[in-house]
């Protein structure tokens, strides 16, 4: 009677845990691309008024309720057929980064972090595909939305001498997950652009004021323009 007893418990344990199935895609091609062109595509940016977001991841495959994904994992998008979606298309999957209780405007800008890209996998839908997540910069969340993709082009960097101008300083604003500390290999973005003459590949020096009387700025680093907009521009340590 008792051995009974230990084989009936042996064996409702063993279907306890018993892993629970979920629909995967394909496993994630090995990326051959430059490591250093990855990083860029992740780097953040700066925008002073809320994008257009139509497309958004709004699920996915697994039968356990989860907010976030890696790659492998399905996820489903709110778009379809009726919006041109085809298999094999790629996108950005971007969140946009603010403080609590601001909206994005000139004075409080926000941060558009790109978390990853995916890939459309199947369309059956005019307003619902599935899509397989390609590579990661950090996890994928539900409300998370899409852009087109394309891998970004490394700027060659300028090898003129650094000479500071005086009266003509930028400020670091934030960087990704709004961070305000960086270190070599980090990108950060700054308050200047194109429209301040700011080019792809121009080289910086980075200064911290010590608000000591009659000192001179703090030399801190270098930093390099890897992408730039109108009035902002992602620099890497």
């Amino acid at each position: 009677m008792g051995r009974s007893n230990r084989v009936l418990l042996a064996c409702g344990f063993a279907a306890a845990v018993l892993p629970l199935s979920a629909q995967t895609g394909p496993a994630p091609e090995m990326l051959r691309t430059d490591p250093q062109l990855l990083a860029l595509a992740c780097a953040p940016t700066l925008v002073y008024e809320k994008p257009i977001t139509p497309m958004h991841v709004t699920g996915g495959q697994s039968t356990l309720k989860r907010v976030s994904h890696a790659p492998g994992d399905l996820v489903t998008i709110n778009a379809g057929t009726a919006n041109g979606i085809e298999i094999g298309q790629e996108y950005y999957v971007r969140r946009l980064q603010q403080d609590k209780g601001t909206s994005t405007s000139r004075k409080t800008p926000a941060v558009v972090r790109t978390v990853g890209w995916l890939k459309i996998w199947a369309v059956d839908r005019p307003d619902m595909a599935l899509a397989t997540v390609t590579h990661a910069c950090e996890t994928i969340d539900i409300g998370d939305y899409l852009e087109p993709f394309s891998l970004p082009q490394m700027p060659a960097i300028s090898r003129e001498p650094l000479k500071p101008e005086k009266d003509n300083y930028g400020r670091i604003m934030v960087g990704t997950d709004r961070r305000r500390a960086f270190a070599k290999g980090d990108f950060f973005v700054l308050d200047r652009g194109t429209a301040q003459g700011v080019t792809p590949g121009a080289r910086f020096v980075v200064f911290r004021d010590r608000n000591q009387f009659q000192n001179f700025l703090f030399d801190l680093g270098e930093a390099v323009a890897v992408d730039v907009k109108e009035n902002s521009a992602t620099l890497q340590v």
